[in-house]
């Protein structure tokens, strides 16, 4: 298994000096700093973290993808080619012509501000968000007891934009999840000794852990019948 001993102050900083010189020949000069302190743990990280969700919680055919500190260069609007943060997913793999902005996603992300973790939507179809309204609908029961366990943890909170135009859901425990447009179960914090710790890997397997069933139930979502509403 990939040996993750967690991230460093030197990471930090990498993170902070590309943040204020995003430009080539800067980060020519450093790319063996990039590799080292950033590149290198983080696929570290995602690896053990997909090794150990495999070993546990396999079965589901998942992947497991690094991002790239180069911005697409269609997105290069700010005249700065670099990407100041790195993340991991852990995912299924999309059929051909699926945008992968629109199916669930296991993620992980280090900025220089903070780090985050959680499952969610990059963002939802339409469609998708009116299949869950439709499932909530048939069996409202079932929606509360899967998302109970929210209740009782502190770890993961619920994120989305909302619809401005209210839609009345069946019970008030559902309403909140019955109003978005799109959705992450998201837990963000500052940059602290966990981070530099390979305990970081075992708090996000934990996590992971914890939001499989709510990633085993959207992930159907899609092979629903067809439900605008």
């Amino acid at each position: 298994m990939t040996n993750f001993t967690g991230f460093s102050r030197a990471t930090i900083d990498f993170m902070w000096n590309l943040r204020f010189n995003n430009n080539k020949p800067w980060f020519e000069e450093h790319k063996a700093e990039f590799t080292e302190v950033f590149q290198a743990p983080m696929k570290a990280l995602g690896r053990e973290v997909f090794e150990r969700i495999e070993a546990d919680l396999g079965g589901r055919g998942f992947i497991h993808k690094v991002s790239r500190v180069y911005k697409d260069a269609r997105r290069v609007k700010d005249g700065e080619p670099y990407r100041c943060n790195l993340w991991f997913s852990i995912e299924r793999p999309v059929p051909e012509g699926v945008e992968w902005t629109s199916t669930p996603v296991f993620w992980f992300e280090l900025s220089p501000d903070n780090w985050s973790y959680g499952l969610g939507y990059y963002s939802a179809r339409a469609e998708t968000m009116a299949k869950l309204r439709a499932r909530i609908d048939k069996n409202p029961k079932a929606f509360e007891k899967l998302i109970a366990p929210l209740e009782k943890q502190n770890e993961f909170v619920l994120e989305g934009a909302e619809y401005v135009r209210k839609k009345e859901a069946p019970t008030e425990k559902t309403a909140v999840w019955y109003n978005k447009k799109s959705f992450s179960l998201i837990h963000d914090q500052q940059h602290g000794n966990e981070l530099f710790s390979a305990d970081l890997a075992d708090r996000i397997v934990k996590g992971y852990a914890f939001l499989m069933p709510f990633y085993d139930y959207f992930i159907t979502l899609d092979s629903d019948p067809s439900s605008i509403k």
